[in-house]
């Protein structure tokens, strides 16, 4: 559980910015998320064709990013 302080004379909207900003660093409300619905278990085959397509799309954004750039 994310606790934050109230500081003197802060408002409840900074407040309540701070203790977002806290829970999504943390990861709590990400693991809640994925713990809510059950999945089936997948195989290494298929852990592993996830993974490399994350990997392609994650060098396609990089080499999108550097293009920009130029």
């Amino acid at each position: 559980m994310q606790t934050v302080i109230r500081k003197d004379k802060e408002t409840f909207e900074n407040l309540m910015r701070r203790f977002n900003r806290k829970v999504l660093q943390s990861g709590t409300l990400t693991t809640a998320r994925k713990k809510q619905y059950h999945a089936k278990a997948l195989s290494k085959r298929e852990q592993r064709e996830i993974a490399i397509r994350k990997k392609a799309r994650k060098d396609y954004k990089i080499k999108q990013q550097l293009y920009k750039g130029l």
